[in-house]
């Protein structure tokens, strides 16, 4: 399915959480989205087991990437 309208189309999870680090870096990440795996030990794999599972979070990675990097 096309989705022109979406800056989310064909990015994995893991390009916009490390893009997100790159930009931010985990305290930056951490002081936008109050989840303890951007705080305590931060890697992309234990963040991608935790956004995986919990949708909320997920959304609001999202939604921070979408704020961030659409014009």
């Amino acid at each position: 399915m096309n989705q022109p309208n979406n800056p989310l189309h064909g990015l994995s999870l893991e390009k916009v959480l490390t893009r997100l680090v790159e930009h931010y870096g985990w305290n930056g990440l951490y002081d936008r989205i109050r989840v303890n795996c951007f705080a305590n030990d931060p890697s992309i794999k234990s963040a991608l087991k935790f956004l995986r599972k919990t949708q909320w979070a997920r959304d609001k990675v999202e939604a921070l990437y979408i704020e961030t990097f659409s014009s």
